[in-house]
């Protein structure tokens, strides 16, 4: 198949967004003849790449509207307005290309976001949107927790997200997507909601073989106390008030958490551990190289994941690749990941009752932590590696070709 890629972010050897666009792309190149129309800016990562490790099939499109070539970090206000213009000049460059190589199938793969529009559907061609996310929102008993900039960012967010789902554009894009593909439960339902026909639930996250396989190697945790861990930036919904509150509550007076990342958070929850009374359990390592975290997650027990709102949550997934359990609420994308097979899933009802059974889950996994560990390994194996995500999708673009 002749197969056309949206992805605004799109680099190799990163991960997030950046590396959701890089990999879907590898993996279509695998079977098909794919073009990329990505950010002029990735050029300087995307080109000496494929001078080192040429794809025959893969051919990249770059274009940046009126010139932009900025990264445009810290500046999350002109990064918007310069994404939905890039998405309608995306479709002006796809028509023209279109017209010379007669595209079977276009998609949508990033910015994963629900709310925007992508002007590919517009094509004579079928659509394909996602997977998207974003659906999810922090449920409101958990706002009493959140301090004025948390509310505020909340606000902001919900306001967005009402804006994109009455731009007469997304529910286009949702109309003319032959299928629509949702990160989460909650993201499929506003799918539905915009008039896509046909909606299914599939995360974007995955780890490469080299990076699984890395895992898997990591050693048994060394003897001692129980050691929990948290990654990912320090910000009001990561939840990491919840689950300091739970290990403070928590039957377990040796056992140590550590918390890697940085964040406007930090200081907040510091003052809260050191309340607490397990300031001296706690350590804060900070913002490591990806090499370091990997050796952390190795010297831990079990990872502490009480997100609020995640469409991915790539953590999860490398740590049930270490064999290691998650303790996570049954929300967004970690619930889309973790099973009861490979961790412990907490409804997100309110916030005593999460810290509760957070509180009770820390317990548990420190009796019996053992059971989970083989079964994460080989989910992450059989739904959570590139090489499976690319099998997936071939496969749907095989269902459009016939």
């Amino acid at each position: 198949m002749k197969l056309l890629l949206s992805a605004f972010a799109c680099e190799p050897g990163l991960g997030s967004e950046e590396g959701v666009g890089w990999n879907m792309a590898i993996e279509a190149a695998r079977e098909h003849q794919v073009w990329v129309l990505t950010r002029g800016f990735c050029a300087g990562s995307i080109e000496p790449y494929l001078a080192q490790n040429p794809i025959p099939n893969l051919h990249f499109i770059y274009f940046e509207p009126f010139g932009w070539s900025e990264d445009w970090k810290g500046r999350q206000g002109l990064l918007i307005v310069h994404y939905y213009l890039w998405q309608i000049w995306a479709y002006f460059v796809a028509r023209k290309w279109h017209q010379k190589i007669q595209f079977d199938l276009a998609r949508h793969v990033t910015y994963v976001r629900y709310w925007n529009p992508s002007f590919l559907a517009l094509l004579p061609i079928p659509f394909m949107w996602g997977p998207v996310g974003g659906g999810e929102s922090a449920p409101a008993p958990f706002w009493r927790d959140f301090n004025l900039r948390g509310k505020v960012y909340e606000a902001m967010r919900d306001t967005a997200r009402w804006l994109g789902e009455h731009d007469p554009f997304v529910g286009l894009t949702a109309r003319r997507s032959a299928i629509a593909l949702a990160a989460t439960e909650q993201t499929a339902v506003k799918l539905r909601r915009l008039g896509a026909k046909r909606v299914e639930v599939t995360t974007a996250i995955a780890l490469s073989t080299a990076e699984i396989n890395t895992l898997a190697q990591a050693p048994p945790p060394p003897p001692g106390p129980m050691r929990f861990l948290s990654v990912g930036r320090l910000i009001h919904w990561k939840g990491l008030h919840l689950s300091l509150r739970a290990f403070a509550a928590a039957d377990l007076p040796t056992a140590e958490y550590w918390i890697i990342g940085e964040g406007v958070e930090r200081g907040r929850l510091e003052a809260l551990a050191a309340e607490l009374g397990v300031g001296d359990r706690v350590r804060f390592w900070g913002l490591l190289p990806r090499g370091e975290v990997l050796v952390k997650m190795g010297e831990c027990h079990a990872l502490i994941h009480p997100s609020l709102h995640e469409s991915g949550g790539f953590v999860c997934a490398e740590m049930m690749a270490a064999r290691r359990p998650v303790l996570c609420l049954n929300w967004g994308g970690p619930g889309v990941q973790v099973t009861p097979e490979t961790g412990l899933l907490i409804p997100a009802g309110n916030p005593t009752q999460v810290i509760h059974d957070l509180a009770q889950g820390m317990e548990q996994l420190a009796i019996d932590r053992q059971s989970w560990g083989e079964a994460g390994y080989q989910r992450v194996r059989s739904h959570f590696s590139w090489e499976t995500k690319g099998q997936y999708f071939n496969q749907l673009y095989r269902q459009f070709l016939n």
